[in-house]
């Protein structure tokens, strides 16, 4: 690949970046937010050590460091951005769709009362399923130093610009269809610990009440019910690494205990996981072409076949 359309090729993702950044400082205007100055500390030198390490990857003839740091820098936007506009949106969110979601789920033949009895009775698998539900920033992070390493670098902006795309959706749909999830008491239970969406309880109401509006950009949790990101990541990190040495096998295995983990750990209706794992196969087919044209308009040159390979693929690699 020559270093002209290395450059360009990550265009899509900033684009998508951009647009919700637009879209962010639209849902936040008149909602009063503030943001807490020292917490922001953190985060903002953390982008700026990702901005320098980029820059000297392009210009110091270092494309693993160059592709590592400008994934890592796109996510670490992504996760801050998309986070401050689901809080925003949680806010200006009409009636909440548990009642739906719930009924759906009954429909489906989900049993959650008896999977949670169960699921208390198992303490091994309680600890496997909670560390891999946990463990998607450490995915995500395995991704990107793997695809880095190995030079896979078209697969990894593709991965890339399938998480924001899949993500800005997300959040978009959650707009919609407002939910608190599926939550249980963890004090009916003897090892069942809280799921993320009980512990959230008290600040998705303080959004919509407008008592919660200070930002802790180091405390910053996704609050989105229906689709589940926790479904629709892992399927895009499993895809990008099957060919990358070793994680080709791993990755899918991780991926998909954390899928498995997620209705428990994450309080998600089991509509939720279904919706997240058709929201991946889509993503997938679209960014390809988003990064493919986005490198041909800048560069003049046509995308490389690499690059080109997931448009394929990816419609192929089903969610099961």
């Amino acid at each position: 690949m020559n270093r002209n359309n290395a450059a360009t090729s990550d265009t899509s993702s900033w684009w998508l970046l951009s647009i919700m950044v637009a879209a962010c400082l639209a849902a936040v205007n008149g909602l009063g937010f503030r943001v807490d100055a020292w917490r922001a500390v953190p985060p903002a030198i953390g982008l700026a050590l990702l901005m320098v390490a980029a820059f000297v990857g392009r210009h110091r003839g270092r494309p693993r460091l160059a592709a590592g740091a400008t994934a890592f820098l796109q996510m670490t936007l992504f996760t801050l951005i998309g986070v401050v506009l689901a809080y925003a949106l949680a806010a200006r969110a009409g009636a909440l769709w548990d009642a739906r979601l719930a009924a759906a789920d009954r429909a489906l033949g989900f049993d959650w009362p008896a999977v949670f009895a169960a699921a208390d009775r198992a303490p091994v698998g309680l600890w496997i399923g909670g560390l891999a539900y946990h463990s998607l920033t450490v995915q995500m992070v395995t991704c990107i130093v793997a695809m880095s390493a190995y030079g896979q670098f078209d697969r990894l902006r593709v991965a890339v610009a399938a998480a924001i795309l899949s993500g800005f959706v997300t959040i978009l749909i959650s707009w919609w269809l407002p939910a608190m999830g599926n939550v249980f008491d963890p004090a009916h239970f003897t090892r069942l610990w809280p799921s993320i969406a009980w512990l959230e309880q008290a600040m998705i109401a303080g959004l919509r009440a407008g008592t919660w509006r200070v930002l802790d950009l180091t405390q910053l949790m996704g609050i989105v019910s229906f689709p589940s990101f926790h479904a629709t990541l892992p399927v895009i990190l499993a895809w990008a690494q099957r060919d990358t040495p070793g994680w080709r096998w791993v990755a899918p295995v991780w991926a998909g205990v954390t899928i498995i983990a997620t209705p428990l750990f994450g309080g998600h209706y089991g509509v939720d996981v279904l919706g997240g794992l058709a929201l991946a196969p889509l993503a997938l087919a679209i960014a390809p072409r988003l990064v493919g044209s986005s490198a041909s308009l800048c560069s003049g040159v046509a995308p490389d076949a690499d690059l080109a390979q997931p448009a394929r693929v990816g419609t192929n690699h089903g969610i099961g």
